[in-house]
């Protein structure tokens, strides 16, 4: 008769060991792919944005939103964002006579109120940055400009953003709180178009915003005047009611609101909400 052989105690220790490294390499992969699915998952995750994103965006917002936009797109790879820079007025008008756009950002709450009267907003419109405004000059003030008054003065050619554009009824109300008549040579439909009168030596000064005087780097000098201080605009965003693109905007809003976003902002001279 044939005896089978049972296994020593040495045999054992070392079967249970085999066991225990299996288990344990078996933990380990199964732990890998875990933080592999997970990693993945969240790539996935920061990847699910796609497509163009239309934001209407007030003139002066140009060089701030331009830079986000291009944030935007390095965080969201497989998306484009495109502008639309105006005159907060007839952004306003674009999408009310159904202009296709995701985002509006207007520089007032007036032109804001145009949209969210017509239905076209989803949601309400939150104040992201505000501005004030400042005289442009010439490159080292040659008419020597110190005040909102001197820009009353004879033969100073100066100009304003036309009164619809939220610029141009800022500058009116500091006007008016300061009790002085200006008759410009021309009244623009934005503020970069009244700055850049101004940056062609077509005119001695414009009244713009702090920002767009930032922006213009030495081609112009700005002048503060405490009467600004009575005309500062609230910059509210919202997501648009027919967009193509509802994920895409609410991140850009999003980023907009952002520290990063304010940090973009305020370093472009605008003042937080």
């Amino acid at each position: 008769m044939t005896r089978t052989a049972r296994p020593t105690g040495r045999a054992l220790q070392v079967a249970g060991a085999g066991a225990a490294v299996l288990l344990a390499l078996s933990g380990c992969s199964s732990s890998d792919d875990s933080s592999s699915a997970a990693s993945g998952s969240s790539a996935s995750s920061s990847d699910e944005l796609s497509g163009t994103v239309t934001v209407f965006a007030a003139a002066s917002l140009k060089e701030s939103f331009t830079a986000l936009g291009e944030e935007f797109e390095k965080a969201h790879p497989g998306t484009k964002v495109t502008f639309s820079f105006g005159g907060s007025d007839s952004l306003a008008a674009g999408i009310t006579g159904g202009a296709p756009a995701d985002v509006f950002a207007s520089a007032s709450p007036k032109t804001m109120k145009i949209v969210t009267d017509a239905g076209d907003a989803s949601g309400t419109p939150a104040t992201f940055v505000r501005n004030q405004l400042e005289i442009a000059t010439l490159p080292g003030n040659p008419d020597t400009i110190s005040s909102l008054k001197d820009l009353t003065g004879p033969g100073l050619k100066v100009v304003l953003c036309d009164k619809e554009v939220p610029c141009g009824a800022a500058a009116q109300k500091a006007l008016d709180a300061s009790g002085l008549k200006l008759t410009p040579v021309s009244y623009e439909q934005d503020v970069k178009s009244a700055l850049t009168k101004v940056e062609l030596k077509e005119a001695d000064a414009a009244v713009v915003y702090k920002t767009d005087v930032h922006a213009a780097g030495d081609k112009v000098e700005g002048v503060e005047f405490p009467e600004s201080a009575d005309a500062v605009n609230d910059y509210p965003i919202v997501q648009l009611k027919n967009t193509g693109n509802a994920a895409a905007a609410k991140a850009f809003i999003a980023l907009v609101r952002s520290a990063q976003g304010q940090k973009v902002l305020t370093g472009a001279g605008f003042l937080k909400p």
